[in-house]
């Protein structure tokens, strides 16, 4: 594929590369062997903290379009997102093979969204991801109506759902399939209403199709007196309004791995390059993605034994759109040369935790749970507490996984709230998310605690250049099946649920 236009992000920042700390390496001297501790000493906050200024000044290119900075697929500051990592790679010389992915996406955008039940107008009601709009984008009335079970089945589709909006539990199957199942029994627009607690459900529909109809999500406490009017045979009139957009576009994974190392045993890494719609993303995933790149730029100081693959993914806050697209154009052969898969997702998280994705052996590709123990060994050798998190979809290992390659990863923290223990292990405060910018227009260069972030790319680096030397007592790669949960049973599908 033909290479990016890598410099054009300059004119639009007026950016000089110099003065991002890159340097062209010096190819015909030798040079030494990466070691973890050359490599960690390689990382600085300062020059961290540059390239999250870079981009926060990209995100600010989507202002004309949405009204704030942001960096979604689609948008300019996520194509000069795009732009300013080739430009960076490309200016390190020839120490890394440089490719850009191109595939085809989906992307929604709700321009303005409402629903009455009643009288009431629900404050957690809220747009699925990749809803389609009402009819003609104009509000739709009609009653609402109680749907059967979990409404996964369409004998569950009561008759009297026909031009009506469907009220539907979440549970057992997918958001998209409850959405597509109403439509075509006849519904106007649906809402899933939540079936465990949390003030709201952020959920995505998936792919489109052409059943799908507008749908709203609900806390499972807004919805219960509206179970129980309808379960009375209380009539609600109900209105749903979707102004929205589903449109494909076309987005762009970059890879790089370095033309030294033995190509049969490649280390993998990577970030996601874009954000969500509403914000910047300078935390989420500017963090991890920049982290990448720090690394990437200061491993061509050294040469490996191993092959290290870094990767930027387009599409993730869509549903892990670019990671899923790379590993499934893998061919077995190519599979096989990944020994393993580093996911980097939100680093620098203000009321932090040190999180590892609690990834087992038992339950995922053998090499998982020696990846999760480098990580344990760091943290531990750095005398830092650290705690486990669920390993369960959110972030872009998950095609990696399902095609037989172990992976992990760490994380600072994203919506949940801290507890008091964890207050006492990693201070910050109990009560507030680790992330209270999450996916907000809040998430600026304000947004990252710098500690956290430091620490976090020193572990990225050890764990680059402890695989970048020696595979020795890491478990050899035997197939592509896999152990792990399939993608269809994940709760998560990225940041979004999916079921």
């Amino acid at each position: 594929m033909a290479p990016l236009p890598a410099l054009l992000i300059l004119s639009y920042l007026g950016l000089a590369i110099s003065a991002l700390g890159l340097q062209t390496p010096f190819h015909a001297a030798k040079k030494d062997l990466v070691s973890s501790s050359a490599l960690q000493a390689d990382i600085t906050a300062d020059n961290l903290l540059k390239r999250a200024n870079d981009l926060f000044a990209i995100a600010q290119l989507g202002e004309d379009e949405y009204n704030h900075p942001t960096r979604v697929i689609g948008s300019k500051g996520h194509v000069a997102t795009i732009e300013y990592i080739y430009a960076a790679l490309a200016e390190l010389g020839d120490y890394y093979s440089i490719s850009n992915q191109s595939f085809g996406a989906v992307n929604g955008k709700v321009r303005e969204s409402r629903l009455v039940i009643g009288r009431d107008v629900p404050k957690s009601a809220m747009p699925m991801g990749l809803t389609p709009p009402t009819k003609k984008n104009e509000p739709v009335y009609g009653p609402l109506v109680l749907v059967a079970n979990d409404g996964c089945k369409e004998s569950d589709y009561p008759s009297d759902v026909k031009s009506a909006i469907a009220f539907v539990s979440r549970g057992n199957c997918p958001f998209g399939d409850k959405s597509e199942l109403a439509g075509k029994a006849g519904a106007i627009a649906a809402v899933i209403y939540n079936n465990e607690g949390g003030d709201e459900l952020h959920g995505t529909l998936g792919n489109p199709t052409p059943d799908k109809v507008a749908t709203f999500s609900l806390s499972q406490e807004e919805a219960k007196p509206y179970i129980e009017k309808l379960q009375e045979g209380e009539p609600l009139d109900s209105i749903a309004y979707m102004d929205a957009i589903v449109q494909e576009i076309s987005t762009t994974n970059i890879v790089a791995q370095t033309k030294g190392g033995d190509p049969e045993n490649c280390v993998m890494l990577g970030g996601h390059s874009d954000s969500v719609e509403e914000g910047p993303g300078i935390n989420d995933d500017g963090s991890g993605s920049l982290t990448v790149l720090e690394v990437a730029t200061h491993l061509t100081k050294y040469s490996v034994n191993n092959c290290v693959r870094f990767a930027w993914w387009a599409g993730e806050e869509e549903g892990l759109l670019g990671s899923e697209y790379y590993t499934s154009q893998l061919s077995e052969v190519e599979n096989m040369k990944i020994r393993l898969f580093m996911d980097y997702d939100m680093m620098a998280s203000p009321n932090f935790a040190y999180q590892i994705y609690n990834a087992s052996n038992a339950l995922n590709p053998t090499g998982s749970e020696e990846l999760r123990d480098l990580y344990i060994d760091f943290y531990e050798a750095h005398d830092l507490n650290y705690t486990f998190i669920p390993f369960d979809g959110r972030s872009d290992y998950v095609g990696f996984i399902t095609r037989g390659i172990p992976g992990g990863g760490i994380a600072a923290g994203a919506e949940v709230v801290k507890t008091e223990d964890e207050e006492a292990k990693f201070g910050g405060q109990a009560g507030l998310s680790f992330d209270p910018c999450y996916h907000q227009a809040c998430d600026t260069v304000e947004n990252l605690n710098m500690t956290a972030w430091e620490v976090n790319t020193k572990l990225v680096a050890h764990s680059v250049a402890t695989y970048a030397v020696s595979l020795t007592g890491f478990p050899e790669r035997t197939g592509i099946e896999s152990n792990a949960v399939g993608v269809q049973d994940l709760k998560y599908r990225g940041h979004k649920l999916a079921m």
